[in-house]
């Protein structure tokens, strides 16, 4: 995947869209350092959104910013991935309870998505598998009616993509489990089986060590 900076709209999204696609692909990768004048001259703007940019992603984890050096990458770390997950366990567990009670099964683009990770990750996209993987999970929580834990779970987006793919990138074979593991979420909540449901939640959202130890434990 190559991240380009096409594309229209207001500057300063153009300018985020940009970073935090480059970071959540790993063409920019953790520690790197980012120069305003870099990032202006690379996306077309002026520096005053590219200013604009790098608060907001420093708002959401993805950079830190450094006295007279500019911005900083921020590398993901373990705690980081066991966090979001923890996050995820908790709203997603909520929505599958939801569903699984008002017996509404699964939501009818799980499959596709589904088929859409194969056939990306068949060619090593990361990106594009981490994009599908969180619109699969998005689906369900979307599906249970609170608009107000979607919206937190949108929140949790760059990041779960983020650690999507570097989960991915160190062992890559997880894909294959990682599917399987979708269809049968997607046979229990058919089924309306919310202790089977939950039980393959919980199993899937639990990072696995080899990925986990590859991390640094701080950023």
């Amino acid at each position: 995947m190559t991240v380009t900076a096409e594309g229209g709209g207001p500057a300063r999204e153009r300018v985020y869209t940009w970073l935090r696609d480059g970071i959540i692909s790993g063409e920019l990768e953790g520690g790197r350092f980012l120069d305003e004048m870099w990032v202006s001259g690379v996306v077309g703007v002026s520096r005053t959104p590219v200013r604009e940019a790098f608060h907001r992603l420093a708002a959401e984890r993805f950079i830190s910013l450094l006295p007279r050096k500019g911005a900083q990458v921020r590398t993901v770390t373990a705690r980081e991935l066991e966090e979001v997950y923890q996050s995820r366990r908790l709203i997603e567990g909520h929505a599958i309870a939801a569903l699984c009670a008002n017996r509404a099964g699964a939501p009818a683009e799980l499959p596709e998505l589904i088929e859409a990770m194969a056939s990306s990750g068949a060619e090593r996209d990361w990106f594009a598998v981490s994009g599908f993987d969180r619109r699969f999970h998005r689906a369900i929580v979307n599906a249970a009616g609170n608009t107000v834990l979607t919206e937190l779970y949108d929140t949790l987006r760059s990041r779960q993509q983020r650690v999507t793919v570097r989960a991915l990138e160190a062992r890559p074979e997880r894909l294959t489990v990682i599917n399987e593991e979708h269809r049968a979420l997607v046979a229990a909540l058919n089924a309306h089986d919310v202790k089977e449901a939950s039980r393959l939640l919980e199993e899937h959202l639990r990072p696995v060590s080899e990925v986990m130890s590859a991390l640094p434990q701080e950023g």
